[in-house]
């Protein structure tokens, strides 16, 4: 409701004083209200329980909707922002009284400041001691980054944007305003490619994180009856739903009754150990015939 506020308040800026980085930030806010309204579509769907045509559930159904907010950020909010920045520098209109611009412009950064400290302070909270950069990469929810996305790019959007104002009038060169468009456009087009690589690979589908295959290898490798560990893969079915797949050598000796209590023992244990793992399933397997998967390399094993 605030981001649909302030492209009101951005829209009747534009109008009044004719600025195209307004308008461009109007369509900016605009799409970024539609954005959070696919999300919370997005979640809600994907909260759904597993069924007899989804049996591992609807999860990632939210990395669909991820997607589809990265293509309308890349063809509404920049394909616009760059049309009338071009519009605006072909066509200059004249300059106006700019002092609406200047506190709509400060509005919407306090208000745009305000969602993205929100922001930032959230995902400090689930990156740890990780660099951002990776944590983005290793994130399985987009709705944590794709927020911090755009509110960077807003934030970003609205220095461009009071720059273009400013700099239009010192100058008195009205096309320096669509020149300030088109800038916004290509801010938004950059961070529509990255969200749409993000969410591309959610969809095809990633592995959960190596600390987390650790775990499962250490109990696993924790057992005598256990002789080898030929694979352990894994897939995110949902931002916190995480299915694994295990082949694993167990000794020849070992009854099938005893087998089977140890495989319903050690699922009971990762699933303790992490809670993320919604499906367990252990192979028993031959590592001579197996898939072997190599250890993951850590300063533990040099």
């Amino acid at each position: 409701m605030a981001n649909v506020g302030i492209a009101i308040a951005k829209f009747v800026a534009a109008a009044i004083t004719g600025s195209s980085s307004m308008l461009t930030e109007g369509v900016h806010s605009l799409v970024d209200s539609g954005n959070q309204l696919l999300l919370l579509y997005g979640q809600a769907k994907a909260d759904r329980p597993p069924d007899a045509a989804h049996p591992f559930g609807y999860g990632r159904e939210l990395y669909f909707w991820a997607f589809v907010v990265a293509i309308l950020i890349f063809a509404v909010g920049a394909g616009v922002s760059i049309y009338e920045g071009w519009r605006h520098i072909a066509s200059p209109e004249p300059l106006r009284d700019p002092t609406v611009n200047y506190a709509v412009l400060g509005i919407a950064m306090v208000l745009e400041g305000t969602s993205w400290a929100i922001a930032v302070r959230e995902f400090n909270g689930t990156r740890g001691a990780s660099g951002w950069w990776q944590s983005i990469r290793r994130s399985k929810d987009p709705a944590g980054f794709i927020v911090l996305f755009e509110d960077s790019a807003a934030l970003v959007g609205l220095l461009v944007a009071g720059i273009g104002v400013w700099a239009s009038h010192h100058y008195a060169d009205p096309r320096i305003d669509g020149a300030a468009s088109i800038a916004i456009g290509l801010i938004l087009a950059t961070v529509a490619v990255l969200l749409a690589r993000e969410a591309k690979g959610l969809l095809i589908g990633e592995s959960a994180d190596k600390a987390i295959i650790a775990i499962v290898r250490r109990i696993l490798e924790a057992r005598p009856q256990v002789t080898a560990v030929n694979h352990v893969r894994t897939i995110h079915t949902a931002p916190d739903a995480v299915f694994v797949a295990i082949s694993a050598d167990f000794a020849d000796d070992l009854p099938m009754g005893e087998a089977e209590s140890l495989i319903e023992a050690m699922e009971a244990e990762m699933k303790a150990a992490v809670p993320e793992l919604t499906s367990i399933y252990i192979r028993p397997e031959k590592q001579g015939g197996a898939l072997v998967q190599p250890r993951p390399f850590n300063r533990a094993n040099s």
